[in-house]
């Protein structure tokens, strides 16, 4: 679920920058104005960051090109270049944390990193760890309650397990705001999410882990 997100997203930036306009300059070669690539390298930031973390070469190396880019063409293809390598990486299957991050016992892990990064500043990619944390919980709880959750999308997974007395209460009504959530943070509507929600999605998922996933 959450590699499938990631390709969607690397796939759309890939074929955003195109759309990049680039003008000649008076003095040599051409640049992208302002605001022009900025848009686009902080969503590539965005994306890198989550899929590879603040230590990989990946977001060092396109951090380190970013913060000197001034938008010439040079500058801006080198982003690109860094981009595209990361993308490639992805696809190739060379991400070996992905997955783990987020399966059985280091859920708990996953979702440090969603608070980290929210600690930090980082309020889309938290809101893309939580809510790909929370979903994955509910339909592994679902389906160890003998609810087919492969296939449905979240809120069939929250209905599933309210018809059949699974949650409730406070928690019930908690996990009844978490679909939206989920569906501004995995289509990325970021202006439609705030701190406070994804804030709301991290502490759900660390009560529900506790609840539904502790055997102590």
């Amino acid at each position: 679920m959450l590699n499938e997100t990631f390709a969607r997203r690397f796939g759309e930036l890939e074929k955003s920058y195109s759309s990049i306009p680039y003008v000649s300059s008076q003095h040599s070669g051409r640049y992208v104005p302002n605001g022009q690539w900025h848009r686009w390298a902080t969503s590539v930031q965005n994306l890198v960051l989550a899929v590879f973390g603040e230590a990989s070469p990946h977001y060092k190396n396109f951090v380190t090109v970013y913060e000197k880019c001034s938008g010439s063409d040079y500058e801006v293809e080198t982003l690109r270049a860094v981009f595209l390598s990361a993308k490639e990486d992805f696809e190739g299957g060379y991400v070996f944390d992905v997955d783990l991050r987020v399966s059985g016992e280091v859920f708990g892990d996953f979702v440090a990193l969603a608070r980290q990064s929210l600690a930090e500043g980082h309020k889309d990619v938290a809101a893309v760890l939580a809510c790909a944390a929370l979903e994955d919980a509910l339909k592994r709880y679902a389906t160890a309650e003998g609810i087919a959750a492969n296939d449905k999308s979240m809120q069939d997974v929250v209905n599933a397990l309210k018809s059949k007395g699974l949650v409730a209460g406070a928690q019930k009504s908690l996990l009844d705001t978490m679909p939206r959530i989920r569906n501004f943070a995995l289509h990325a509507d970021w202006s439609k999410i705030s701190e406070p929600d994804v804030s709301s999605v991290i502490g759900f998922v660390e009560q529900f882990l506790l609840a539904k996933f502790s055997h102590g």
